[in-house]
């Protein structure tokens, strides 16, 4: 299927490995000049040779924190006019509730809510000016139903998703989509991490808490960052006019809910 944002630039920030670097790698197949960030230059420069030599597109990179004002400034004049964002921020670390205060608190809130919510601000105007562009948030499906190690993240995604929810359907008339993405359990460095809290807080090993965790997915696998970008890709495609402020659960059908 041609999406038809060929020649379209995205910015997609985290996107040296991981979620991140799927949705990059599905943006540049179908034909998108993308802006990557990452804190890591060394990660973040492999990844970007990778691309522009399997898919022949401009790659821009920029080395940074992201939820850093400096750093997002750096990365926002590189990605002057980007008609697609895609937000994406590592995770807070999981413990239990008695673990956390303000500090940690406010720490979850600037990466995971605060930050797409500057990165929106700053690029929402150029794309409803133009009258096109799509933003997809890469959250977590610890907003439909919470996960109960991750009390920091469930509160600051939970805080993104009600931005979301009015902010599309007031951008939405001038062609301007917003969405998110609520990963499951996936093949990545956050998932390792996750299994090694667990495998550490039980005194299990590391290989039978993966496999209990995948046991638990109607799949009876852990997601992978292609299939996850493809998605991503979709939703910054032109055929995704008519999906707003929609909560987008990809977890093997692990997050048992009707709707």
């Amino acid at each position: 299927m041609d999406l038809g944002i060929s020649g379209k630039t995205a910015l997609v920030c985290a996107s040296s490995k991981g979620l991140g670097r799927g949705c990059a790698e599905a943006l540049a197949e179908a034909g998108c000049r993308l802006v990557m960030n990452a804190r890591g230059a060394e990660a973040l420069e492999e990844t970007a040779a990778h691309i522009r030599a399997t898919y022949g597109v401009e790659v821009v990179t920029v080395a940074a924190d992201i939820v850093s004002p400096e750093g997002r400034a750096r990365v926002l004049e590189k990605a002057e006019g980007a008609e697609i964002l895609v937000t994406n921020a590592g995770g807070p670390p999981p413990g239990l509730w008695s673990d956390w205060d303000r500090e940690d608190f406010i720490k979850a809130l600037d990466a995971n809510m605060l930050t797409p919510v500057a990165l929106m601000q700053a690029l929402l105007p150029g794309m409803m000016e133009r009258g096109w562009g799509r933003v997809v948030n890469i959250t977590s499906r610890s907003v439909k139903a919470p996960i109960l190690a991750l009390g920091l993240s469930n509160s600051a995604r939970a805080g993104l998703t009600g931005f979301v929810a009015g902010t599309s359907r007031q951008v939405a008339e001038k062609g301007v989509t917003i969405n998110n993405l609520l990963p499951g359990v996936h093949e990545t460095d956050r998932i390792r991490q996750m299994d090694a809290h667990e495998s550490k807080a039980t005194g299990k090993a590391l290989a039978e808490v993966s496999a209990a965790r995948a046991a638990g997915i109607p799949t009876r696998h852990y997601g992978q960052a292609e299939d996850f970008g493809r998605m991503c890709a979709f939703l910054c495609s032109v055929h995704a006019r008519y999906i707003v402020g929609q909560n987008i659960v990809l977890d093997g059908g692990e997050t048992i809910a009707t709707i």
